[in-house]
């Protein structure tokens, strides 16, 4: 069992249930997914850098990932429907958990000029995105190897009801937030 899933279990939920008056533990909000998602526009000129982005992408989540494709022709970017653009990956379960733990502990203090994570990207059900301007923050990523520097989002799924719920969550499991919501 992963450590912050441990912790949730032990102390999170305790004090959730306190917080906001929720009698049946089983309704305290958790982590549903995790989404992480590289939008690699360049694919459509030289497929390659779709490749370099999947594999860079594995190596991070430890889960091989999907590529995305154009739903709908665009003519002024070239853009065909049905063309590879992206590459994402759904985290479930212990690998959640663990990219979350290592999200919050390693990767985002080692972003430059880091004051927190703005509180306001939340979407009204609950359900938080964050974007990350370069893949060389991860500790699995090798400078050396990398050809160019691509961002990612990583979507929080929660099955909290309100932006409350969902930032009190957050910052229970340790998500650094620059100012109150």
């Amino acid at each position: 069992m992963s450590r912050l899933f441990e912790k949730y279990k032990k102390e999170i939920i305790y004090e959730f249930q306190k917080e906001f008056s929720i009698k049946n533990k089983m309704a305290v909000p958790h982590l549903e997914k995790i989404v992480i998602n590289i939008g690699v526009g360049d694919a459509i000129q030289n497929i390659k850098l779709l490749d370099t982005a999947k594999k860079e992408l594995s190596l991070i989540t430890g889960q091989w990932s999907a590529v995305g494709r154009a739903k709908k022709s665009i003519s002024s970017f070239k853009l065909r429907k049905g063309h590879a653009i992206a590459c994402y990956v759904t985290l479930r379960g212990e690998r959640m958990y663990e990219f979350f733990d290592r999200l919050v502990n390693i990767v985002l203090p080692r972003v430059r000029d880091f004051r927190g994570v703005p509180p306001k990207s939340f979407d009204g059900r609950g359900n938080y995105t964050l974007g990350i301007k370069d893949q060389l923050v991860f500790p699995e990523i090798d400078y050396t190897k990398v050809e160019r520097s691509r961002g990612m989002n990583i979507t929080v799924v929660t099955s909290a009801k309100t932006d409350k719920e969902a930032y009190a969550l957050l910052q229970k499991l340790g998500m650094p937030f620059g100012e109150a919501l």
